[in-house]
């Protein structure tokens, strides 16, 4: 893990929920404070006053914590949330530094992923698709020719 600990600017932990575990969330958190001091931005699908009385146990290994269960039928206008229901919360200093930014609502242009290539022909994707992006690239790989495998069983099931 610590090859790559220098280059981070910043290190998200995300889904499953990190919560249903949340001593070897707070053991992973206190194993990065020790080795870097990035910003951590947590990902739960729990609503913020659910947390309340466990998130005294992660003071200062948490910077910044986005909330609420993601709502498909919801807009998703807000940076770094996948629907407008989810909550963005500082939690430190450092975590206000460094996604205040993020409380404004997304134009079209913000709305973007990057997709990379590295020589020994990996595939790296990067960045907060908008939704319905990932069904274009797929429909883009196939046209080209390519076998494209899905992880998530609701896109294999209609075919989005």
């Amino acid at each position: 893990m610590r090859n790559w600990i220098p280059a981070a600017e910043g290190i998200t932990i995300s889904g499953g929920e990190p919560f249903d575990q949340p001593q070897a969330l707070r053991d992973l958190l206190q194993g990065l404070r020790a080795l870097t001091p990035v910003d951590i931005l947590v990902f739960s699908g729990y609503r913020f006053e659910g947390l309340a009385g466990v998130l005294p146990e992660f003071d200062g290994l948490i910077d910044a914590l986005i909330s609420e269960p993601f709502e498909q039928a919801a807009p998703q206008t807000l940076a770094l949330r996948g629907s407008d229901n989810q909550r963005l919360h500082f939690l430190t200093d450092l975590g206000r530094a460094r996604f205040e930014t993020f409380e404004r609502r997304l134009s079209g242009d913000d709305l973007r992923f990057d997709v990379m290539f590295d020589a020994d022909g990996q595939v790296w994707l990067a960045g907060i698709p908008a939704r319905g992006d990932f069904a274009r690239l797929r429909k883009l790989l196939k046209a080209a020719g390519h076998r494209v495998v899905l992880s998530d069983a609701s896109e294999r099931e209609t075919g989005a």
